[in-house]
Formats: C-alpha cells, sequence, structure tokens
C-alpha cells in the first residue's frame, strides 16, 4: 500500500515538473517579457510559399529525471531483496526513457515555413507556429529583434 502511495506522490511531482518545463511559445503573436517594449526592424514583404513542417519538442533533463523518478519508485515494488534493487534499477531507466519521449511528444507542434519576397528583393524563410493563416501573394511584415525573426499581417 505504501509503494502505491510512493507511486502517487512520484507522479504528482512528474506532472508539476514537467508542465514548469514547457517550452516559450513560437507562435509568430507571443512575446517574452524580455521582448516586450524593445524596438523591431520592420521590412514589408510578399509571401512566396508556404509549408507545413513539425516544430519538435523540447529535449530538457526534466522529462527523462520525472520519469525515472516513477520508475524507480514503480520498479522498487517488484520483489524483496536484491529483486527490488534490480526493479528499481531497471524501473528508473526505463522510465527516464519514457518521460524523455513523453517530454518530446507533448511538447511537439505544428508549424510554418513561410518563404518571403522581402521589397528589397531579398529571400527569407521564417519557421513560426502554426497559429496564422498566410497565403503565397499576401501582404506581410517581417519583425525582428532580439534574435527573433517572425512573420505577421
Amino acid at each position: 500500500m505504501q509503494t502505491l502511495t510512493q507511486l502517487g506522490l512520484a507522479a504528482v511531482l512528474f506532472a508539476s515538473v514537467f508542465l514548469a518545463g514547457c517550452p516559450a511559445s513560437t507562435s509568430g503573436g507571443a512575446y517574452s517579457r524580455e521582448q516586450a517594449r524593445t524596438p523591431q526592424e520592420v521590412q514589408m514583404g510578399v509571401v512566396e510559399s508556404v509549408r507545413e513542417v513539425q516544430i519538435e519538442g523540447t529535449k530538457t533533463p526534466i522529462g527523462p529525471a520525472a520519469g525515472a523518478v516513477v520508475g524507480g519508485v514503480a520498479g522498487s515494488s517488484v520483489g524483496r531483496g536484491k529483486g527490488s534493487t534490480i526493479g528499481t534499477v531497471i524501473g528508473a531507466v526505463a522510465g527516464g526513457l519514457a518521460g524523455g519521449a513523453l517530454e518530446e511528444g507533448v511538447t511537439r507542434s505544428k508549424g510554418l515555413e513561410i518563404t518571403v519576397k522581402l521589397d528589397n528583393g531579398k529571400f527569407i524563410a521564417v519557421t513560426q507556429a502554426a497559429d496564422e493563416v498566410f497565403r503565397p501573394g499576401e501582404r506581410i511584415r517581417v519583425l525582428t529583434g532580439g534574435g527573433v525573426t517572425r512573420v505577421t499581417h
């Protein structure tokens, strides 16, 4: 019974740590606190093409660590003595692998690669979250500042 309580506690710990590690938005309309009230260069252009892409999820130590805790606690309930120790180790390794894969999968998102012909004739491509619709031929703005470039209407 105590192992189930430990497992529940570990699951809660995993969820809270995992959610705290969620990445910053890749949306064209989302700004970090550091980006607010800082100047951005604005260039005008026309959308040449739009391609759907996948933006990979985060790969931090948080997912594997939390998974290892949950797996280790679950594995410790297997057997007694050396069996319990082996179960703990195997559970921690398996949980760590599963936690890393889960973190990456949950934080993966749909994105757009937007190729733009700027008014100066230069072509650029910007990848960002697929939260706005862009169509070839549309007139758009390209905002650049603080190491971030985004396309917006």
